[in-house]
């Protein structure tokens, strides 16, 4: 079990088939591994199964980093945790491994989120973090680094798969699963209707992982 602040995200169905991802990557030992957007740190502590791995974490949530100190102090883990905006937050480091359960959701509130809304809001296309972490991964991936998203296909699995593809890097769905809809989206079904994001009725949606890597010479 995971302890948590106030306002910070949950650990779901995506942060479970990120995991399951991860686990089934074939990262080698004493990888550097970065996590984006940690919230808890489930995934930073996901990652620590990897024999020698150094561990980093980055959310610009100071409740988030909490959250993940303590959980990862519980299990005695040792977790870099860096606190700020991860485009800025991390210049000139590189990693072995990131993974990322980023905000993704569609919204039409055009103003930058505030509070629990930072862990899901990513504008109205959904893609302002996700294309961040895209146009970021050649600077912050090692030679041989692999990239680990997930995200909701309302916001375009195609699109991202494009971009990572533009950056140089080799990019591929490797998991996928349908979920019901939460609290947020069945508030907002309306909206997505009529932006033409989803179908009239329609009260799941699909969760996909995506994969990059840089092309082995």
């Amino acid at each position: 079990m995971l302890m948590r602040t106030p306002g910070v995200y949950r650990p779901q169905a995506d942060t479970e088939l990120l995991a399951g991802a991860l686990a089934g990557a074939g990262i080698p030992p004493r990888s550097r591994v970065l996590d984006v957007c940690t919230g808890t740190g489930a995934l930073a502590i996901a990652a620590a199964r990897i024999p020698e791995a150094t561990i980093t974490a980055v959310d610009i949530s100071r409740g988030a980093l909490t959250s993940a100190w303590l959980n990862s102090r519980l299990r005695g883990l040792d977790v870099e945790l860096v606190r700020g905006d991860f485009r800025s937050a991390l210049r000139g480091r590189r990693f072995d491994v990131v993974v990322s359960n980023p905000p993704y959701l569609p919204c039409a509130d055009q103003e930058p989120p505030r509070g629990a809304a930072r862990s899901w809001d990513a504008g109205s296309d959904g893609r302002s973090a996700i294309d961040s972490l895209c146009r970021m991964m050649p600077d912050l991936l090692s030679e041989t680094g692999t990239f680990l998203l997930v995200h909701s296909a309302l916001c375009g699995v195609d699109t991202t798969l494009t971009r990572l593809r533009d950056t140089g890097l080799k990019a591929a769905t490797v998991a996928r699963a349908s979920v019901p809809f939460g609290p947020v989206l069945r508030r907002r079904a309306g909206w997505l209707v009529d932006r033409g994001l989803i179908r009239p009725g329609q009260n799941v949606e699909e969760l996909v992982v995506i994969r990059a890597d840089r092309p082995r010479k």
